[in-house]
Protein backbone atom coordinates (compact mmCIF):
# COMPACT_ATOMS: atom_id res chain seq x y z
CA UNK A 1 0.00 0.00 0.00
CA UNK A 2 0.80 3.61 -0.84
CA UNK A 3 0.44 6.37 1.35
CA UNK A 4 1.24 10.03 2.52
CA UNK A 5 1.39 11.62 6.12
CA UNK A 6 1.28 15.34 6.85
CA UNK A 7 1.44 16.54 10.17
CA UNK A 8 0.77 19.82 11.00
CA UNK A 9 0.27 22.35 14.57
CA UNK A 10 -0.10 25.72 15.29
CA UNK A 11 -0.76 27.73 18.82
CA UNK A 12 -4.54 29.24 18.65
CA UNK A 13 -4.79 32.23 20.99
CA UNK A 14 -8.34 31.17 22.03
CA UNK A 15 -9.86 28.98 23.94
CA UNK A 16 -10.52 24.93 23.16
CA UNK A 17 -14.14 25.80 23.30
CA UNK A 18 -14.09 28.09 20.83
CA UNK A 19 -11.82 26.68 18.28
CA UNK A 20 -14.07 23.39 19.02
CA UNK A 21 -16.77 25.52 17.74
CA UNK A 22 -15.33 26.70 14.53
CA UNK A 23 -13.61 24.08 13.42
CA UNK A 24 -16.65 21.63 13.90
CA UNK A 25 -19.34 24.68 12.18
CA UNK A 26 -19.21 22.41 9.09
CA UNK A 27 -22.26 24.44 7.52
CA UNK A 28 -20.26 27.59 7.76
CA UNK A 29 -16.65 26.23 6.53
CA UNK A 30 -16.57 28.12 2.84
CA UNK A 31 -17.07 31.16 5.35
CA UNK A 32 -14.09 29.92 7.52
CA UNK A 33 -12.00 28.42 5.43
CA UNK A 34 -10.74 30.33 2.04
CA UNK A 35 -10.10 27.22 0.36
CA UNK A 36 -13.52 25.94 0.43
CA UNK A 37 -16.01 27.34 -1.90
CA UNK A 38 -18.72 25.36 -1.14
CA UNK A 39 -20.36 22.78 1.59
CA UNK A 40 -23.31 21.11 1.09
CA UNK A 41 -24.75 19.34 4.47
CA UNK A 42 -26.15 15.74 4.26
CA UNK A 43 -27.16 15.04 7.53
CA UNK A 44 -29.24 16.92 9.99
CA UNK A 45 -28.43 18.19 13.61
CA UNK A 46 -24.86 18.95 15.73
CA UNK A 47 -21.80 18.00 14.55
CA UNK A 48 -21.27 14.16 15.82
CA UNK A 49 -19.71 10.91 14.37
CA UNK A 50 -21.98 9.84 11.25
CA UNK A 51 -22.23 14.05 9.95
CA UNK A 52 -21.79 13.96 6.65
CA UNK A 53 -21.35 17.13 3.96
CA UNK A 54 -19.92 17.56 0.54
CA UNK A 55 -16.98 20.14 0.36
CA UNK A 56 -16.30 21.66 -2.44
CA UNK A 57 -12.42 22.84 -3.50
CA UNK A 58 -10.34 24.82 -6.24
CA UNK A 59 -7.17 22.22 -6.72
CA UNK A 60 -5.13 22.73 -9.59
CA UNK A 61 -7.33 25.14 -11.08
CA UNK A 62 -10.22 22.56 -11.16
CA UNK A 63 -13.12 22.39 -8.44
CA UNK A 64 -13.03 19.02 -6.78
CA UNK A 65 -16.23 18.09 -4.49
CA UNK A 66 -15.59 15.19 -1.85
CA UNK A 67 -18.19 13.24 0.41
CA UNK A 68 -17.02 14.08 4.04
CA UNK A 69 -17.49 11.88 7.70
CA UNK A 70 -17.28 12.19 10.84
CA UNK A 71 -15.63 9.00 12.20
CA UNK A 72 -14.77 9.91 15.51
CA UNK A 73 -15.85 13.19 17.32
CA UNK A 74 -14.77 14.11 21.35
CA UNK A 75 -15.68 17.08 21.88
CA UNK A 76 -13.61 19.38 22.27
CA UNK A 77 -10.41 17.71 21.88
CA UNK A 78 -10.75 15.55 18.66
CA UNK A 79 -11.95 14.68 16.03
CA UNK A 80 -11.61 12.41 12.56
CA UNK A 81 -12.84 13.15 9.08
CA UNK A 82 -12.49 10.15 6.31
CA UNK A 83 -13.37 10.59 2.90
CA UNK A 84 -12.30 8.03 -0.08
CA UNK A 85 -12.30 9.21 -3.89
CA UNK A 86 -11.05 8.07 -7.08
CA UNK A 87 -9.45 4.68 -4.67
CA UNK A 88 -7.93 6.59 -2.10
CA UNK A 89 -8.77 6.81 1.02
CA UNK A 90 -8.16 10.43 3.37
CA UNK A 91 -8.26 10.40 6.82
CA UNK A 92 -7.80 14.14 8.51
CA UNK A 93 -7.38 13.70 12.36
CA UNK A 94 -7.59 17.23 14.42
CA UNK A 95 -6.58 17.38 17.88
CA UNK A 96 -6.90 20.40 20.32
CA UNK A 97 -4.58 20.70 23.62
CA UNK A 98 -5.48 23.30 25.68
CA UNK A 99 -3.04 25.71 26.88
CA UNK A 100 -3.58 28.07 29.14
CA UNK A 101 -5.85 30.43 27.18
CA UNK A 102 -4.65 29.27 24.08
CA UNK A 103 -4.93 25.49 21.89
CA UNK A 104 -2.59 23.63 20.32
CA UNK A 105 -4.41 22.91 17.48
CA UNK A 106 -2.71 19.61 15.52
CA UNK A 107 -4.18 18.29 12.49
CA UNK A 108 -2.74 15.20 10.78
CA UNK A 109 -3.87 13.89 7.22
CA UNK A 110 -3.30 10.83 5.82
CA UNK A 111 -3.79 9.50 2.00
CA UNK A 112 -3.73 5.56 1.35
CA UNK A 113 -4.05 4.21 -2.23
CA UNK A 114 -5.59 1.11 -1.85
CA UNK A 115 -5.28 -1.62 -4.00
CA UNK A 116 -3.89 -0.60 -7.30
CA UNK A 117 -2.08 -2.23 -10.78
CA UNK A 118 1.77 -1.61 -11.33
CA UNK A 119 0.96 1.62 -12.90
CA UNK A 120 -1.37 3.19 -10.74
CA UNK A 121 1.12 2.43 -7.96
CA UNK A 122 4.09 4.35 -10.25
CA UNK A 123 1.99 7.33 -11.22
CA UNK A 124 1.19 7.96 -7.11
CA UNK A 125 4.97 7.88 -6.73
CA UNK A 126 5.23 10.05 -8.98
CA UNK A 127 2.68 12.72 -9.01
CA UNK A 128 1.57 11.54 -4.76
CA UNK A 129 4.62 13.51 -3.53
CA UNK A 130 3.51 16.65 -6.12
CA UNK A 131 -0.05 16.12 -4.05
CA UNK A 132 1.28 15.68 -0.93
CA UNK A 133 2.86 19.16 -1.27
CA UNK A 134 -0.10 21.01 -2.35
CA UNK A 135 -2.27 19.63 0.00
CA UNK A 136 0.28 20.34 2.90
CA UNK A 137 -0.02 24.04 1.86
CA UNK A 138 -3.81 23.82 1.74
CA UNK A 139 -3.68 22.13 5.64
CA UNK A 140 -1.86 24.92 6.64
CA UNK A 141 -3.80 27.58 4.86
CA UNK A 142 -6.51 26.12 7.05
CA UNK A 143 -5.27 26.28 10.40
CA UNK A 144 -4.38 29.46 9.89
CA UNK A 145 -8.21 30.44 8.54
CA UNK A 146 -9.55 27.93 11.53
CA UNK A 147 -7.09 30.22 14.29
CA UNK A 148 -8.02 33.60 12.54
CA UNK A 149 -11.72 32.75 13.01
CA UNK A 150 -11.29 31.34 16.77
CA UNK A 151 -9.03 34.32 17.70
CA UNK A 152 -11.90 37.01 16.88
CA UNK A 153 -13.91 38.75 19.58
Amino acid sequence: MNGHRIDLERLVQARVERVWEVLTDVAHADQTLSGVEHVELITEGPYRVGTRWRETRRMFGKEATEQMQVTVAEAPTRTVIEADSSGVRYVTEFTLTPSADATRLAMSFTAVQGQANLLHKALWRLFGRLGAKASEKVMAKDLQDIAARAERP
